[in-house]
């Protein structure tokens, strides 16, 4: 009975070990924070698929669809490609009051998971970039 009870110990023991360095390695992971997120936006009536940029925390109209920007991240070249940003969207009424649509966070390697999804109007993210325009380097 102590037998099995040790070596059931000893299997948990190992296991942990095994799984450390993929719980730590996700954890652990480097974001990088971004001044500008890139959005590609489209246009349902005309068909036409517009990319367009916003500043972190600055709001850019689309259509009738305010697109605000509150962090844009992405990792390092050497980690998996992950680029995200939270956005906040409104769309704007034909009494021009503004009606919260989307709050959330957006994942370019999977456009259609968290997009804003509109009867006219759709708006995904695609990327990141520094002021500097240097885009991220993820392969998204």
């Amino acid at each position: 009975m102590q037998h099995k009870i040790m070596n059931r110990c000893l299997s948990l023991t190992l296991a942990g070990f095994l799984l450390l360095p993929i719980l730590v390695g996700q954890a652990g992971a480097e974001k990088i924070s971004n001044n500008v997120a890139v959005f590609a936006g489209l246009d349902k009536i005309t068909a036409r698929i517009t990319s367009f940029e916003v500043r972190i925390n600055e709001t850019v109209q689309f259509g009738a669809l305010q697109v605000t920007p509150r962090v844009c991240y992405n990792r390092p070249i050497n980690e998996r490609p992950l680029t995200s940003g939270f956005v906040e969207v409104e769309e704007v009424l034909l009494n021009n009051e503004l009606k919260r649509i989307f709050t959330g966070w957006m994942f370019a390697s999977s456009p259609g998971l968290h997009a804003v999804e509109h009867p006219v109007f759709d708006v995904w993210l695609t990327s990141c970039k520094t002021e500097s325009g240097e885009t991220d380097v993820s392969s998204e």
